[in-house]
């Protein structure tokens, strides 16, 4: 199965794909509202604002699963999210993306490793995969910020291809 068969939701339960993003590079974060690196969701939207219309969309993918760091509704996640960083790229619904119940789109971003070599369960939220225009993925670690240079260039070879 390729990632853009796999059927997703949005925050408000609608269906989705990255089907939906076909052509662009789609940088898939599992986001929280009370963790010690939700300041990144302002880096996730400058990411937006400087490369969307370059064809980069940031998807963010709220998760409780790493302290119970998103235990808020679909609506308090996207209220927290619009008033607090003023974020503009889409939100998904509440997900799984560890352990037995991990959704199947994280089943396969999962196998991509990192730059250290290591593939396997995503460790923290924030955890970043970027889906290039070809569909090739590259992986960085929660403590990875959306302006570290490593992030921001790999984001750039996306968009050029």
């Amino acid at each position: 199965m390729s990632l853009y068969d796999i059927a997703l939701k949005t925050l408000t339960g609608e269906p989705v794909s990255l089907a939906d993003h076909l052509g662009r590079a789609v940088l898939v974060v599992n986001v929280a509202s009370r963790c010690g690196l939700t300041p990144q969701y302002a880096g996730l939207e400058r990411l937006q604002k400087e490369y969307g219309e370059r064809g980069l969309t940031v998807l963010g993918v709220p998760c409780n699963q790493f302290g119970g760091q998103e235990p808020g509704t679909p609506e308090e996640i996207g209220t927290f999210c619009s008033t607090t960083y003023g974020v503009s790229f889409p939100l998904l619904e509440k997900t799984d993306v560890t352990g037995p119940d991990r959704h199947p789109l994280y089943a396969e971003l999962t196998r991509t490793a990192d730059a250290d070599g290591e593939a396997g369960d995503v460790q923290w939220n924030f955890e970043k995969f970027l889906v290039g225009r070809d569909g090739r993925v590259t992986r960085f670690r929660p403590r990875t910020e959306p302006d570290a240079p490593e992030l921001v260039a790999a984001v750039e070879a996306a968009l050029a291809d």
